[in-house]
This record gives C-alpha cells, sequence and structure tokens, in this order.
C-alpha cells in the first residue's frame, strides 16, 4: 500500500509541474519582462486564509500598477504534499514563483538550495518593518544572517477537548492536565464512556509530515528533559530517554485502542477531517493541534457556531509536571522572494501589499495567527475575533522552537517514520528510535551528534 501511494504521489507532483509548465504568464521563459508576478501558496479545505488574502491582495494591487498582473498559484495539497509541489515549481525558471507562502522551518534550507533572495534592501525603505516584533523578524533569516521571509504570524499547540463529553464521561468542565498519565486516564475514561468516539488524537503518520513531527511527537518529547538538538554543543541528540518516552506514549495510545484506527490515521486528510468533522460533530474527545483551528469554526463552509460552548482548552502538560509545568510548539509561514523572480522589487511591493495594516489584521483573524505585528497584537477588533487568541497566547511563555538549520526538514521527515512504525505496531519504541537515530548520523555524522 505505501509503494502505491508513493507513485501516486509521484505521478501526481510530476502532472502538476507539467501542467505548470504548459500555464504560461509568471515571471519565467513566458514573461521576462516581470509583468506577471506569480504567487504560490497552500490552500485546503480547512486552510482558505491565504487564498482569501491573495484574491484581495490581487485586486488590489492590479489596481494601483497598470500594466501588472497577479498570478494566483494555489496549491491545493496538505503540508507535505505541498512542500513537494512547491519544490517542482521551484526546479524550473519557466514555473518558479515570485512571491512564495514559505513555512519558517524551510526557510534556511530553501535559502541554502538557492531558492529564495534575500529581502533586506527592501525591507530596509519598508516603513512598516518596524511594527514586526524581534522574534518575528529572526523567523525570516537564513544561515548568512540575512531575511528571506517577512513573518504572517505565528501559533502555539494545546489540547482541545470536548466538553460535553467530558461531562458524559464524569471528567471536569475546566480540565487541566499536569502530566502525560493524566492526559491518557482522561482518554482510558472517554473510552470507557463512549465507545463510539475517539478518545485521543495525537497525529502519527508519515503522510502529515510536520504535523506529526511539531503537533505530535515534539509536543512530547519537549515536554521531557530532553531535545532533538542540544542548544549547548549544538550537537544532534541520540539515544535520549526522553525521545523513547515519547515514542511509548504513541505505543500506549495504540496498544490501548485510546486513538483512531490506524487506517484512518495514516490517510493524508486526517488533520483537515479532525479540524472540519470529527471535532465538530462530536465524534472526537481530546485533539493535540494547533491554535488555528477555531479560525475554522467561526465563519465560512465549516462555520460552527456552538464551539465556544462546546469546545474547552488546556496547556499540554509535560510528562510528570516538572520544569514549567507545561509545553508547546510555536511555528510560523512567512512570504518570501523566489530567487528567480524577473523583477524582485514587484515581488516586494506584492508582499507588502499583502502585509498593510488591514490585510495583517484580515489574516491573524481567518487564519488564527497570534500576532506579531504590534499594531495587529493591540488592536480590540483582533482580540474581539476570536475568544480563543487569549488562551492560545498564553501558552507562548512554555513554548519551544524547532532548530532553526538548513538540516532540519531532512532530519524531521523521519520523525513520522518513527511514530508511523510504533503506532501501527510495526516496530518497538526501541527500533523505531534506532532507525531515527541511524538515519540522523547519516544526515550529520557522527561527530555532530551526542548520546542523550
Amino acid at each position: 500500500m505505501k509503494r502505491s501511494s508513493a507513485t501516486l504521489a509521484v505521478v501526481g507532483t510530476t502532472a502538476f509541474a507539467l501542467a505548470l509548465t504548459g500555464c504560461g504568464g509568471g515571471s519565467g521563459g513566458d514573461d521576462a519582462s516581470g509583468d506577471t508576478i506569480r504567487v504560490a501558496y497552500q490552500k485546503t479545505k480547512s486552510f482558505t486564509a491565504m487564498d482569501e488574502l491573495m484574491k484581495k491582495v490581487k485586486e488590489e494591487y492590479e489596481a494601483a500598477n497598470e500594466g501588472r498582473t497577479v498570478e494566483l498559484v494555489p496549491i491545493e495539497a496538505e503540508q507535505d504534499q505541498y512542500f513537494t509541489k512547491l519544490a517542482l515549481m521551484n526546479g524550473s525558471p519557466d514555473t518558479a514563483p515570485d512571491v512564495i507562502y514559505e513555512d519558517t522551518f524551510q526557510i534556511r534550507s530553501d535559502a541554502a538550495a538557492g531558492y529564495l533572495q534575500p529581502m533586506d534592501d527592501y525591507l530596509a525603505e519598508w516603513d512598516q518593518w518596524e511594527q514586526y516584533d524581534d522574534g518575528a523578524k529572526q523567523a525570516g533569516l537564513g544561515d548568512d544572517g540575512k531575511t528571506y521571509g517577512v513573518s504572517l504570524g505565528t501559533d502555539t499547540r494545546g489540547l482541545y477537548y470536548n466538553k460535553q463529553i467530558f461531562a458524559e464521561a464524569g471528567l471536569p468542565e475546566d480540565w487541566a492536565p499536569e502530566s502525560w498519565d493524566d492526559v491518557l486516564e482522561a482518554a482510558r475514561t472517554v473510552k470507557e464512556s463512549n465507545p463510539d468516539v475517539i478518545p485521543l488524537n495525537v497525529y502519527a503518520s508519515q503522510a502529515l509530515g510536520e504535523a506529526t513531527s511539531m503537533q505530535g511527537f515534539e509536543m512530547l518529547l519537549y515536554g521531557t528533559e530532553d531535545e532533538l538538538l542540544d542548544t549547548d554543543s549544538n550537537k544532534w541528540v541520540t539515544g535520549s530517554a526522553g525521545f523513547l518516552d515519547a515514542l511509548e506514549f504513541y505505543r500506549t495510545i495504540a496498544d490501548e485502542q485510546l486513538g483512531p484506527d490506524p487506517a484512518q490515521a495514516l490517510d493524508a486528510g486526517w488533520g483537515t477531517k479532525v479540524s472540519t468533522e470529527l471535532l465538530p460533530q462530536g465524534g472526537l474527545a481530546i485533539a493535540l493541534d494547533g491554535s488555528w483551528l477555531p479560525s475554522n469554526w467561526i465563519e465560512g463552509e465549516n462555520a460552527w457556531p456552538e464551539w465556544e460552548q462546546t469546545m474547552g482548552f488546556a496547556a499540554m502538560p509535560t510528562q510528570d509536571g516538572g520544569g514549567d509545568g507545561f509545553t508547546s510548539m510555536s511555528g510560523g509561514w512567512t512570504l518570501a522572494i523566489g530567487a528567480n523572480a524577473a523583477d524582485p522589487q514587484a515581488a516586494f511591493d506584492v508582499i507588502a501589499q499583502a502585509l498593510t495594516f488591514e490585510n495583517a489584521l484580515m489574516y491573524h483573524q481567518e487564519a488564527g495567527q497570534i500576532a506579531v505585528r504590534k499594531d495587529v497584537a493591540a488592536s480590540q477588533e483582533y482580540l474581539d475575533y476570536n475568544p480563543s487568541f487569549e488562551f492560545f497566547s498564553s501558552l507562548v511563555p512554555y513554548t519551544h522552537f524547532r532548530p532553526a538549520t538548513p538540516d532540519y526538514s531532512q532530519i524531521s521527515s523521519n520523525i513520522p517514520r518513527a511514530t508511523e512504525s510504533v503506532f501501527t505496531g510495526q516496530a518497538t519504541p526501541q527500533d523505531a528510535q534506532a532507525a531515527y537515530d541511524s538515519a540522523l548520523v547519516g544526515i550529520v555524522g557522527e561527530e555532530n551528534t551526542q548520546a542523550g
């Protein structure tokens, strides 16, 4: 089954690239003048905020720049498939975008690969750059210290729980777990009370890629005393107790059938189904997920008016309640200029149009982003729009960031292999950890690792 899925992915992405090659326009061979600015971004059933923003930007920019055209290229794919298709576009000057919706964890590797170009000269002349906090500015840096992306916002992750399902199971409405055991015990209680409900979802599959790594595994690992990269020695960690314990958590969910059926969890669209179907329809009791989910429920085709009364939020506890007591992970996305842009100034102007105060406010609201612009963060309209903003912003003091290295994305791709193999019973946590460690050494070299 895995081979046929991979084959279909290759065929699909190759067809996608061929279709783009024949579409004309853009900054490539068909339009060397740069009069058309091609913008590539992600769009899914549960994520339409960027599409809505870019349609507005296209209208505004073209109205103010006669003779210029903004070509929108929404890539309808989940996260890992989006990265694959974007890489195919970047593989040829004829299809490479001028403006790219770029994940912060890809910036260093994509800048090093020559897919992006620095924006510092344009930012120096942009009067809105001072509105961005220092953390947001750091998120767009490459290894050379130059800026390759402007932040669209950030996020945190925590636990969602259905208060109605909890009440039926005799669990508290103001649930506040203090350890992993508390989370598992609540899932067990739900299972006993309501066998038709999935007690707990923690992303585990390779199909979900970085969502599994960040929303799932790293939310566990960074709640232990260990981490992926030792920040003191700047060496990658192998054989750590925390890594093994995180995989043991997955095995417990699988062995006790506290999570989804593996056939469900391995579906590439599982993340969308969790946010747009299972949670709104009461099919899932507890979800370890990102701060953006309520943005799906406020308005649009996935609107769920009862979400405020139905859903509760809890910070993810550390393994045994030690350390800060809670943990979270933060990331975010940026807008970047493609290396092949025929007119980089025009590409930056489109980015600047997308990030006016009005457009940034709209995007922060609709995408459920934690504000990185000072004026947006202080806006009462922003604060009043989504009642969950206050809770998820409160997790920032406990949050962690993925290692900002060019090889992180390659290393991270081995995490879902480990979690999926444990979750499906194909490997023990010990064997899955050994496979990850072996892959890690192969990527960075043994001299750049240390035993945990």
